[in-house]
C-alpha cells in the first residue's frame, strides 16, 4: 500500500504542476481552432513557443515582465495573421501539413546558430536558461518563502490504516464519475447550473484527494505554489472566456462554419473572416500557455516542437473537442496517467524487489505506448472523448 501512495502522491502532484495546467490553456485555444472550428492546425506548438520567446526575450533585454507579456502576445498574433491570409482557404489534410511546416519552420530558425545577433536573443538550440526571465514573476510573489501542505489535515492524523485510504479513493473514483455524468448533462442541468455543480464537486473532490495525498511544495521557487495558483487561476479565466465567446452568435458561427461552409457563405457569412478570428483567438491562447509553460523551466525550441501539439491533440481528444472542460480533463488524465503508469512500471516491472523486466528508460517509453494504445481505443469506441457529443463531430474538411 505504501508503493501504490507514493505513486499516488506523484500522480496529484503532477496534476496540480503549473506546466500541466500551462499545456491546459493551450489546448483551450487548440479547442477553439479544431474543436469549435474545424480548423486542422497541426502547429499549436509555435503560438507557444513565439509567446515564450516574446515574453523571455523581452525581460532578458530588460524589459518589464508586462511588456514581455504583451510583445509575446503580439508576436503570436503576427504570425497568426502571417499564417492565415494564404492558408486558411485549404482545409483538412493540406491546412494540417502547412500549419505543422510552419511550425516547424518557427523551431528551426528558434535553435539557429548561424545569425549572430538572433542566436544572442534566442540561445539557438540551448535555449534561453530560467533564471535570466523568471525573477519578475518570482518577485511578484506575496506568498512568502518556505513551503506549504495543502490540507495539513490528513490521513496522518485519522489513520494510517489502508483500509481509510482504499475507501477514500473508491468515493474519489464516484465522485468523478459523478462529475463527468453532470459534464455530459445526463441530469437536465443548464450551462451555467452545470458549471455550478462542476466547480462544486470538483471542489469537493480536490479536498478529499489533498486529504488522501496531500502535497507539499515550495511557496515561490520553482514549481512553488506560487506558479501553481497563478497557471490554474489562468485555465479558470480562459474557461471563462471561451464559454461566453462559444455561447455567443460568435460561437455558432463558428460552429456552422465547422460543419458547413457553403451554407454559411449563402447565409452572407463572411468565413474567411471567422476562421482568421478563431486562428488568432485560439492562438493567443497557446502564447499564454506556452509563456506559463517556460516560466518553471527554460526556454527550449526542441522542447516544444511537434511531439508538444499531438500532446495537446491527444488531451483534446481524450477530454473531447468542443466542449468547456474537455481540454482540461484531457490534460489532467494524459499527464497524471501517464506518471502513473511510469510510477506502476518502476515500482512492479523494473525493480529487483517485484520483477526487473524493463529499466528506467524502458518504463517511460513503455507509458506512451499505454497511452498511445490507448488512445486508439477511445477513438475506435468513443471518438467523441469523455465528455464530446458525437453530433459535434460534423466535420466540413
Amino acid at each position: 500500500m505504501d508503493d501504490i501512495q507514493a505513486i499516488l502522491n506523484n500522480m496529484l502532484r503532477i496534476a496540480v504542476d503549473p506546466t500541466t495546467a500551462a499545456v491546459a490553456i493551450a489546448v483551450i485555444g487548440l479547442n477553439i481552432h479544431f474543436g469549435y472550428t474545424g480548423l486542422l492546425n497541426i502547429g499549436q506548438s509555435a503560438f507557444m513557443l513565439l509567446g515564450a520567446y516574446g515574453m523571455a526575450i523581452s525581460v532578458t533585454q530588460g524589459w518589464p515582465l508586462l511588456v514581455g507579456v504583451i510583445v509575446g502576445l503580439a508576436v503570436a498574433f503576427v504570425y497568426a495573421l502571417v499564417l492565415g491570409v494564404p492558408t486558411l482557404k485549404l482545409r483538412g489534410d493540406y491546412l494540417a501539413i502547412v500549419t505543422i511546416s510552419a511550425a516547424e519552420i518557427v523551431r528551426y530558425v528558434g535553435r539557429s546558430v548561424g545569425y549572430e545577433k538572433l542566436f544572442n536573443l534566442t540561445g539557438g538550440a540551448q535555449g534561453i536558461p530560467g533564471s535570466r526571465y523568471r525573477g519578475p514573476f518570482s518577485n511578484l510573489s506575496f506568498f512568502g518563502n518556505g513551503n506549504t501542505t495543502i490540507l495539513s489535515f490528513n490521513y496522518h492524523d485519522v489513520s494510517d490504516s489502508p483500509v481509510l485510504r482504499l475507501l477514500g479513493w473508491l468515493v474519489v473514483v464516484g465522485l468523478i464519475i459523478l462529475m463527468v455524468r453532470v459534464g455530459r448533462g445526463r441530469f437536465g442541468l443548464g450551462g451555467y447550473a452545470r458549471i455550478a455543480a462542476m466547480i462544486g464537486l470538483g471542489l469537493v473532490t480536490a479536498m478529499l484527494v489533498f486529504f488522501l495525498a496531500p502535497v507539499s511544495q515550495q511557496n515561490t521557487g520553482v514549481n512553488g505554489w506560487w506558479f501553481t495558483v497563478i497557471t490554474w487561476v489562468l485555465v479558470g479565466i480562459s474557461l471563462m472566456i471561451v464559454l461566453g465567446l462559444t455561447t455567443s452568435p460568435w460561437g455558432r458561427a463558428l460552429k456552422g462554419v465547422r460543419e458547413d461552409e457553403d451554407a454559411m457563405r449563402s447565409l452572407g457569412k463572411n468565413v474567411f473572416a471567422i476562421k482568421m478570428q478563431a486562428l488568432i483567438i485560439g492562438g493567443l491562447f497557446g502564447a499564454i500557455g506556452g509563456m506559463m509553460y517556460v516560466l518553471p523551466g527554460s526556454v527550449q525550441p526542441d522542447a516544444m516542437g511537434r511531439n508538444l501539439t499531438f500532446f495537446c491533440y491527444t488531451a483534446l481528444l481524450l477530454g473531447g473537442a468542443a466542449t468547456i472542460w474537455g481540454p482540461v480533463l484531457g490534460s489532467l488524465i494524459f499527464f497524471v496517467g501517464r506518471i502513473g503508469i511510469i510510477g506502476i512500471a518502476n515500482t512492479y516491472l523494473s525493480s529487483d524487489k517485484y520483477i526487473n523486466i524493463m529499466n528506467g528508460q524502458q518504463t517511460a517509453q513503455f507509458a506512451f505506448i499505454l497511452v498511445g494504445v490507448s488512445l486508439m481505443l477511445l477513438v475506435i469506441f468513443r471518438p467523441q472523448g469523455i465528455l464530446g457529443d458525437k453530433r459535434e463531430l460534423r466535420f466540413n474538411v
